[in-house]
């Protein structure tokens, strides 16, 4: 079980900004790292995704910060870690790309990487967001001018970098629009990057260095078992229905191996992982993670708000790990994988994927099997306030439903890239935020409510960054809902073990209810904290302004971008 150890603390440069006056921290005995909350940069700008992904580089010691909400990237200079400094924004708006087009205004900023020579790119998507969207160039250490832009797929929602740098690799999307009235593919694009890079140029920017990689070679009886495509069938923005599973699969998060040939990529309310080989940018295998079993030991939830408290136990249901965040490491010469499970639904237009447990049985929907071991547990206290999905568990006939598919696992997961489950976190962020944060257990992000998120996804791991810190390393895990970040000694995968929860949040202060109740919202968020952690990043001792490990953290509710410092504890073992 946690104990509390306390960490130690060396003083922090300057005076701190954005730090609340006493971060929540729980601690295992014995544990060999902490994490203290140095400094942060407020946008002010309250649940608008004014801070979404982050990414650093080392020679300018730059910070870049995805502001969704404005449509850019804050460039943030971080050479005193305890007071980041805003220097400006890349704006994407009116640069041309080179297939001709022009980004127009109202392109959002999804997400932004960084190469160590400074090559900066940003993931831009359009402003209705079912056509194609595009990836810009910038220098790190410059003013902020744009360099260049390909064209890539629709909804370019995350990018990252090969680590031999020769690649961007972006996961576009292809979320349907809105109202479901189009769904383009999702596809994966590769982008050769130039080799050299000056800073005062990105050379010539060809529309032949982006490839593309699809899923059409799993169309139709190829799909693979478990791999979940469902929902009305939308023609893409052409007017086609072809493709079906590959309009249906949305790419969310993509991770290298260390060698540079080969990209995992989350496809989560496919609940899949999909392998692309970036020489030839082709799929060539894609799997399904399979659900777990949460009447198993160790594996429980509190699937109600309406209990009384936190209330984690085992269940007859299944979860489905429908991964956000996805990133790889290597131990014994072996690559695995690591997925924050925060599972999603798909809701477009009048379709909507999730139903409560105790609905099910009305408005046209199945019921729950009267021999299912959930069939006693349809009260509010236990099984019948969750979100479930309506597209899983159906009886063979379809008449009702034999098994309960939550969305998302409530934990972190390592896998094996043949899609073997090599370690699961079980119930460990459940339990250990209820004896953290007491009456702010599975409360929102946008206001401090006991139980308020236990009926959907808990404490809703959101992302993961892997780091190594004195020859271990450790997997950082963002808690969206909760907030605060989960850290695990990842050394061994299958021996994975609880380190330490930090959050830099005061759960006194709700900020939604405060806005309400006729605050001004920069106000109420300079006491509250951070809410709703989006991004993570993590930066080694030899890139740190301060020669120590950092993470960088960035919310997307309180558009606030927080560095921590990883402190190495005397008393670890």
């Amino acid at each position: 079980m946690p104990g509390t150890a306390s960490a130690h603390r060396d003083a922090r440069p300057g005076t701190a900004t954005g730090v609340v006056a006493d971060p929540v921290e729980l601690s295992a005995d014995g544990a060999r790292i902490g994490l203290s909350p140095l400094g942060a940069y407020a946008t002010g700008v309250f649940d608008e995704s004014a801070a979404e992904i982050v990414a650093y580089h080392a020679r300018s010691e730059r910070l870049f910060s995805v502001n969704a909400q404005a449509g850019e990237v804050t460039v943030l200079d971080v050479a005193r870690p305890s007071s980041p400094r805003k220097l400006f924004a890349l704006q994407t708006t009116g640069v041309r790309a080179a297939d001709g087009s022009t980004i127009p205004a109202g392109a959002v900023a999804n997400s932004v990487a960084v190469r160590p020579d400074g090559l900066v790119v940003v993931a831009v998507e359009a402003p209705d967001k079912v056509s194609d969207g595009w990836l810009a160039v910038f220098d790190a250490a410059g003013d902020g001018g744009a360099l260049g832009a390909w064209r890539v797929g629709a909804l370019p929602d995350m990018v990252t970098v090969t680590p031999d740098g020769r690649a961007a690799v972006v996961a576009n999307e292809g979320e349907p629009a809105d109202d479901f009235s189009v769904d383009p593919e999702g596809t994966v694009s590769v982008v050769d990057l130039p080799r050299r890079f000056t800073g005062r140029h990105a050379g010539a920017v060809s529309q032949r260095a982006v490839r593309t990689a699809t899923f059409h070679a799993f169309e139709g009886a190829r799909l693979p078992d478990g791999v979940r495509v469902f929902g009305p069938d939308v023609a893409g923005p052409d007017g086609s229905l072809a493709h079906r599973v590959s309009r249906n699969l949305e790419p969310e998060y993509v991770t290298v191996s260390k060698d540079s040939r080969t990209a995992y990529v989350a496809l989560q309310e496919a609940n899949a992982v999909a392998e692309i080989d970036l020489r030839r940018a082709r799929t060539t295998d894609l799997w399904s993670l399979g659900s777990k079993d949460h009447s198993a030991g160790g594996q429980g939830i509190d699937p109600s708000d309406k209990d009384g408290g936190a209330a984690v136990r085992e269940l007859p249901v299944r979860g489905l790990y429908m991964p956000d965040g996805l990133a790889s490491y290597t131990s014994r010469g072996r690559t695995y994988l690591v997925t924050a499970n925060e599972g999603d639904a798909r809701e477009w237009g009048g379709y909507a994927e999730p139903a409560r447990v105790k609905d099910l049985g009305d408005d046209g929907l199945a019921p729950v099997c009267e021999d299912s071991p959930a069939a006693g547990l349809l009260g509010d206290a236990d099984l019948g306030r969750l979100n479930v999905s309506t597209a899983s568990g159906l009886s063979a006939d379809g008449s009702c439903y034999s098994e309960l598919y939550a969305m998302g696992g409530r934990s972190f997961s390592i896998w094996t890239t043949d899609g073997d489950l090599v370690f699961d976190s079980g119930d460990t962020f459940e339990r250990v935020t209820a004896e953290a944060l007491g009456d702010a257990f599975n409360t929102n992000h946008t206001e401090t409510k006991l139980d308020g998120r236990s009926d959907d996804k808990g404490p809703e791991p959101e992302s993961v960054a892997v780091g190594e810190v004195a020859g271990r390393t450790y997997a950082f895990v963002g808690l969206e809902r909760a907030s605060g970040v989960v850290v695990f000694d990842v050394t061994t995968p299958q021996r994975s073990q609880f380190v330490t929860y930090v959050s830099n949040r005061d759960y006194s202060v709700s900020v939604e209810d405060a806005i309400d109740d006729g605050a001004d919202p920069a106000t109420a968020l300079g006491t509250a904290g951070d809410l709703g952690p989006e991004g993570l990043t993590f930066v080694p001792a030899s890139d740190s302004p301060t020669h120590r490990p950092l993470l960088a953290v960035a919310s997307e509710v309180s558009g606030t971008t927080t560095l921590f410092q990883v402190d190495r504890l005397t008393g670890g073992r």
